[in-house]
């Protein structure tokens, strides 16, 4: 298509003053990554992040520049899958050997600061992803609405460990136990609701979280990096950005993923 063309998109694209105020968007230059609890300050290459959606400039049509993200290598990756490592520490770490009553005041903790950046993830969802306002709106709250039911569904696994089972004659009690270090990846089409269907059930269990950030909708994850930071121990989370196919190979090769939890094309698996 030739976005010259001012008959065929000139009265679908509007230019930056023409976007009602509640829909504008600043850029977001982002310049850290979650690692073993604190924001790191990243001063090596990023990717910058353009919106499918064109603006009309004075140079013809142009994609919205949305801001940039770290592009971390292999080593920065290594270092962040190591956190995780560190943190689950053969299971005895402070995230898996805490109580489920305790893990769920984190989650409640984590959903209360992500409900505070909804405005803004809708918006970076609706700019990055090119999805509508009804659409974005409902993948946040279907997010959060799947958060609290997860929660209650450990509070239903919870009671019902509590009690002993019988079966042929032999009484036992069930308790259930995490299994490690998740790298969990999502696509891009739902990057919030799909990849918290992974990320949030293997959280509040007890692993360890290497988050790897889908190609597009990067950058709506980024409201969410201090919630992360605040409502978790130091290590649960780590978030790794950057391209998939050279740092993904190096950290299942190095035999330290317990879990992969992964939504996307057979090509990538």
């Amino acid at each position: 298509m030739n976005s010259e063309n001012p008959s065929t998109f000139g009265q679908i694209f509007k230019s930056e003053n023409e976007i009602p105020e509640e829909y504008k968007i600043k850029e977001i230059h982002q310049k850290e990554y979650l690692l073993n609890g604190e924001l790191i300050q990243w001063n090596g290459e990023t990717t910058a992040i353009y919106s499918p959606v064109y603006i009309r400039t004075e140079n013809g049509l142009e994609r919205k520049l949305l801001g940039s993200i770290p592009n971390i290598g292999v080593k920065e990756a290594i270092e962040i899958l190591d956190a995780s490592v560190k943190a689950y520490d053969s299971g005895f770490g402070e995230w898996p050997t805490m109580s489920v009553e305790n893990r769920i005041k984190c989650m409640q903790k984590f959903v209360y600061l992500m409900i505070k950046q909804r405005d803004l993830v809708i918006k970076l969802l609706m700019w990055e992803i090119g999805k509508t306002l009804p659409d974005s709106t409902k993948e946040f709250d279907r997010t959060v609405d799947y958060i609290n039911q997860t929660i209650d569904a450990l509070k239903d696994l919870d009671r019902e460990s509590s009690r002993f089972e019988q079966a042929e004659g032999t009484i036992a009690q069930i308790r259930r136990a995490p299994l490690g270090v998740v790298l969990s990846m999502g696509p891009f089409n739902y990057p919030l609701n799909e990849i918290f269907t992974t990320l949030i059930p293997a959280l509040i269990m007890g692993n360890t979280l290497l988050f790897k950030l889908p190609k597009h909708g990067v950058l709506a994850h980024y409201p969410l990096l201090n919630a992360f930071k605040e409502a978790f121990p130091k290590g649960t989370v780590n978030t790794l950005y950057g391209k998939g196919s050279e740092s993904i190979t190096p950290i299942m090769e190095s035999g330290k993923v317990n879990v992969l939890a992964f939504i996307g094309s057979s090509k990538v698996a």
